[in-house]
């Protein structure tokens, strides 16, 4: 790649670059230490090594900027602990950021990170001149990086800043030995920066709030496919490295990697699925063909996709959510693929964030709810065209429940069921990610379009808004402008001011919507499932499971299913006559569905202490990886009298388990041990050690839900981000 950058000379000894157009600061957020007020990101480029032996990765880091103010003394990068800073630098840029590209080379191991070359700057002259700089605290989940800039630095005039680093044990790069991936056959890594996770990948602007496009070269051992959210990506044989390009401008969680034994398939004109050669045959036919569909609705509905490709990465069972809306790379666990209308509501829930959350992204963590409410409400629109409204209806009841169930155990006046969640400083955003920024989120924009009465014009409403802020961070007011101001009679009412209603009561009341959506339409699947609730509830117990035998659940939709054990889960404990009709009646049959569905089972099984169909757990537990699969059932098990046989079935599976995983569950089963439980002396040391162990800013704490004793487990929020 031929680079052409200016010549070097010293600051100010030639005329200022004519001053581009002003720009709006970045909002501010608490949960970033930059100075990203004071710069504009113009683009960055990565040089990237991948060292699994040694689980680090090296990494060469070239941000464009122009200072917004004359002087500045210095930069302030969001860092971390994990990042081991070898060098900074400076070195003058070209007007244009475009005309400033770079080489990486890659020196032998053990003589440090990337090295940058610049065309118009051979040999030494590369390197730039180097800069002071200093990492100190910031928060649990990071540092700041404090980098001294030359004082004749001129507004508006391009420059880079040059770092070179090593991250080890970092909370956003997730190293898997081959025996926790299917294939056991190599090394695997992924990233994932959501929310403030990328700041120990790179030093960076971590804030939603700013934008750039970004470039990398990746070097990985021999045999291993890399892939990232990029707009283009060739691999170099000769050089044996990738060559990603990332087009249009994204915020740093968006950046993301992947590498390991990945093969790929086509599944649409523009989508391909990745995954280990061993999971690609289910992945392909369970997505081929639909995905292509589910694009084409997304267009007809929001406007052009913008991103060219959409591909989806199958991830190990490690992987610490469900999905992630990587831009043009989705990253999903595996674990998803045996469940399928979880698999489809999940993809189309990222699909919609191409539209909302990746074009148009929320400006803060506080307002979350402007990427996943809006992505939720589009993903049901698409599903409404796709897959009809009965079924929309009924996969909205089946939120909508878990909503309420959070909200009674939270109480209706926690702080965080406010869709403007105040972020107090030093708390990780990521502990922000619940329901109420989903559903509650979805329920606001619903009534959006019910204001406006017809769901196609707001539909058009949203189309607008996307291509009013494409590419660009916004807030909620943004949003609210622009509705009242594409529908001018919808303001002449003061509908932004109805008593209750009120749109900024939606924004900054606690506790459940203020209105929820009319679901009669999915009567037809919902109906069933609450009339067999009410059989098992019922009194005589022998009439009522008979009645219930009649019933034959096998035909039923997998959300119907898992709405009726929600229930069931929801009013235990329950007597134990009725659990034993239960296991009579459906043990079997569940134990052969998906692994959502035997999940909350064997959820009721450990919440009423039935000893009978305790080897289930048993079994589901040994073959279970996955933390949105394991953490719920030892949550439940340390909360009942059933801690050690918890305590036995880790020991005999924690060696196929995820370190960060290990230590989540170590943590769960250190607080749940009671006087019932004496154990032994290794017992006592390995698992006091595990809240020493535990990073607060680790991807083991991602969703805030490992709390134990929290009772809100994975299976009431199962979130996509």
């Amino acid at each position: 790649m031929a680079a052409q950058c200016c010549c070097r000379k010293a600051p100010g000894a030639e005329a200022a670059p004519a001053r581009p157009p002003p720009e709006p600061p970045p909002a501010l957020d608490v949960a970033s230490a930059s100075s990203a007020q004071l710069f504009r990101l113009r683009h960055l480029q990565l040089g990237l090594e991948l060292r699994p032996e040694a689980r680090e990765l090296a990494g060469c880091l070239v941000l464009e900027l122009c200072a917004l103010r004359p002087a500045p003394r210095a930069l302030v990068l969001d860092a971390h602990p994990a990042l081991r800073l070898h060098s900074v630098s400076y070195r003058r840029a070209p007007a244009a950021a475009s005309d400033s590209p770079c080489t990486f080379a890659f020196p032998a191991p053990g003589l440090g990170p990337p090295l940058p070359a610049f065309t118009d700057a051979p040999g030494a002259e590369s390197a730039g001149c180097p800069l002071a700089f200093r990492l100190d605290p910031f928060t649990d989940y990071g540092s700041s990086l404090t980098v001294t800039l030359p004082p004749e630095l001129q507004a508006h005039q391009p420059f880079q800043v040059i770092l070179r680093y090593t991250s080890t044990d970092a909370p956003a790069i997730w190293w898997l030995d081959p025996e926790l991936t299917y294939g056991n056959a190599k090394p695997f890594v992924f990233t994932q920066g959501h929310s403030v996770c990328n700041r120990s990948f790179f030093p960076c602007f971590d804030t939603p709030a700013v934008k750039c496009t970004y470039s990398a070269v990746v070097k990985a051992p021999l045999g291993v496919q890399v892939l990232m959210s990029a707009t283009r990506s060739v691999y170099v044989e000769e050089d044996g490295v990738y060559h990603f390009h990332m087009d249009h401008p994204v915020p740093a969680y968006l950046v993301a990697l992947v590498a390991g034994d990945l093969k790929p398939a086509d599944i649409g004109p523009r989508s391909r699925v990745w995954a280990e050669p061993c999971l690609l045959p289910t992945a392909t036919s369970k997505l081929s063909g639909v995905v292509e569909q589910w694009l084409s609705a997304a267009e007809r509905l929001y406007g052009p996709y913008m991103w060219g490709r959409y591909d989806i990465v199958f991830l190990p069972p490690s992987f610490p959510i469900v999905a992630m809306e990587n831009p043009c790379l989705t990253f999903i666990i595996s674990s998803i693929l045996e469940s399928d209308e979880f698999l489809v509501i999940d993809v189309i829930h990222e699909v919609a964030h191409s539209w909302f959350g990746n074009a148009v992204t929320n400006a803060t963590w506080e307002e979350m709810w402007l990427s996943e409410g809006l992505a939720t409400y589009a993903q049901r629109r698409i599903t409404t065209e796709t897959y009809g409204a009965a079924f929309t209806c009924l996969e909205t009841a089946f939120r909508l429940d878990a909503l309420h169930r959070q909200m009674r155990l939270l109480g209706e006046d926690s702080p965080v069921s406010k869709l403007q969640v105040k972020l107090e400083p030093g708390v990780n955003p990521s502990h922000l990610m619940n329901l109420f920024t989903y559903e509650k989120g979805y329920c606001f924009v619903y009534y959006l379009s019910q204001l406006c009465g017809d769901p196609q014009r707001f539909d058009d409403f949203l189309r607008a808004y996307v291509e009013k802020y494409k590419f660009t961070s916004v807030v909620a007011q943004d949003l609210l402008d622009s509705f009242l101001s594409f529908f001018p009679e919808l303001k002449e009412q003061s509908v932004d001011c109805r008593a209750g209603l009120e749109f900024e009561r939606w924004l900054n009341a606690t506790g459940p919507p203020l209105a929820e959506p009319d679901l009669s339409q999915g009567s037809s699947l919902t109906r069933p499932v609450e009339a067999l609730f009410q059989l098992w509830t019922a009194e005589p117990l022998e009439q009522a499971a008979a009645s219930a035998s009649a019933i034959d659940i096998s035909k039923w939709r997998t959300f119907q299913t898992a709405l009726f054990l929600d229930r069931l889960l929801d009013g235990s404990p329950l007597p134990q006559d009725v659990v034993m009709s239960l296991s009579k009646c459906y043990s079997s049959l569940l134990d052969s569905m998906n692994a959502e569905i035997r999940i909350r089972w064997l959820q009721i099984v450990v919440r009423n202490d039935y000893y009978p169909d305790l080897h289930r757990v048993r079994r589901f537990l040994e073959s279970q990886m996955s933390r949105m699969y394991t953490i719920p059932l030892y949550e439940d098990l340390c909360t009942g009298a059933l801690k050690s046989f918890a305590l036995e079935v880790f020991y005999q599976t924690q060696g196929r388990l995820h370190p960060n995983l290990r230590r989540t569950i170590q943590q769960i089963l250190s607080q749940g041990l009671g006087p019932s439980v004496e154990p032994t002396a290794e017992t006592s040391t390995e698992l006091g050690s595990a809240e020493a162990d535990t990073n607060p800013d680790s991807p083991a704490l991602l969703l805030g839900d490992e709390a134990p004793s929290s009772t809100i487990s994975l299976r009431d929020v199962n979130v996509s981000a």
